[in-house]
């Protein structure tokens, strides 16, 4: 025991003599709880709502706004036409959108049966399924209220009222969720492989000593840097290659997108993550110590706050505006709206530009930074 004791007061000596490791054994566990506790949430709230009013009457109007007074839908914008839908849709403006066809007052009027259709996208199924759960629920809601006030007026000599609500689902028709989370998972490997690999593998150089005895080899700083991040990139498109055969022929997930493009485009996520890796092996000591810095303060708000398992729409809105320098929000939209939606360059225009901001910033910076280190 008196061995066990030596060294678990030589581990806390050591603790305390690395300020780097005391602020990540104790600072690092209070980020996450506080991320968690407000980030990790699958209620869905304010959900983003547009409407298709093809009748224009009063009761048109007054059935669209119990969607907006349910507290559980956001109106967004007023479609004027399917081709508009689809827009909408595919750039994310809106969820769900609700079709009132034509002689929709009329109808109720003549006591007949009013179809109405709800449109939702299911690229987030487990989103879609409780949107249209929250408006199968207004509607019948609505059916009974307008049933008891013609009641009221006519007596109990009347037909009801009835609603025959159309659904459809576009991009995950039968709103499976492991074609939400796949792609995702394509951003998170390629993340950590290239991250983890870039920070581990230079720190296990100063470890070792060999970095040293590369410097004093004529070979120039940009050559070393160079010679040893390629390879990462190398790897981190492989394991995308081997990540995406496996999520089309064993998970059966769509790719109505162009491949070509989406590898493009991983290639500026990648100099963002290669980035962060070789700032992270610039701070650390050890691999240890590399490993707890990617894995508290890039790995874990990374995955809370890009929208990979949580919607960010239903974060509170300052964690919504943190999120906007996650760079992993920006992939995670463009795998899935490539790989679900069948997305191109002009939709995906917005989130291809600030990676690219991202990239260079933070690979520029990180380089500067290592550079200085080596000399």
């Amino acid at each position: 025991m008196k061995i066990i004791l030596a060294i678990i007061q030589k581990e806390f000596w050591q603790l305390r003599r690395d300020k780097r490791m005391l602020v990540l054994s104790f600072l690092a566990p209070l980020l996450q709880l506080i991320l968690l506790g407000y980030a990790a949430t699958t209620d869905i709230r304010e959900i983003p709502f547009a409407v298709y009013d093809l009748d224009k009457t009063a009761q048109s109007r007054e059935f669209a706004s119990q969607f907006t007074n349910s507290g559980y839908f956001t109106f967004q914008t007023e479609i004027t036409s399917y081709k508009q839908i689809d827009d909408e849709i595919e750039h994310g403006v809106v969820w769900i959108v609700l079709v009132i066809p034509p002689n929709f007052g009329r109808d109720i009027q003549a006591q007949r049966t009013v179809p109405i259709q709800l449109i939702a996208d299911g690229s987030d199924g487990n989103s879609a399924g409780i949107s249209l759960g929250y408006a199968s629920q207004i509607i019948a809601k609505y059916s009974k209220t307008i049933m008891l006030e013609s009641l009221e007026r006519r007596g109990s000599a009347i037909r009801p009222v009835s609603f025959s609500p159309q659904t459809r689902v576009w991009y995950n028709a039968e709103l499976k969720s492991k074609n939400f989370m796949v792609p995702g998972v394509v951003a998170m490997v390629l993340m950590i492989v290239t991250m983890t690999l870039t920070s581990i593998g230079i720190v296990k150089e100063k470890e070792s000593g060999t970095l040293e005895q590369l410097l004093v080899t004529p070979i120039k700083p940009y050559q070393l840097m160079l010679g040893k991040l390629l390879p990462f990139v190398l790897i981190g498109l492989i394991d995308v290659s081997i990540v995406l055969t496996v999520a089309r022929f064993w998970f059966e997930i769509p790719m109505r997108g162009n491949l070509l493009l989406l590898y493009g485009l991983s290639g500026l996520f990648v100099m963002t993550t290669l980035g962060l890796g070789l700032f992270v092996s610039t701070i650390s000591r050890n691999q240890q110590q590399a490993m707890m810095t990617a894995q508290f303060f890039i790995f874990m708000p990374f995955i809370f706050l890009s929208g990979f398992t949580f919607p960010i729409e239903n974060m509170p809105e300052v964690i919504q505006y943190i999120t906007y320098v996650i760079p992993l929000r920006y992939y995670v939209t463009i795998i899935r709206g490539i790989l679900l939606k069948g997305n191109g360059i002009s939709e995906l225009l917005p989130e291809a530009f600030a990676l690219l901001i991202f990239g260079i910033s933070i690979l520029t910076l990180s380089v500067l930074r290592f550079r200085r280190r080596l000399e």
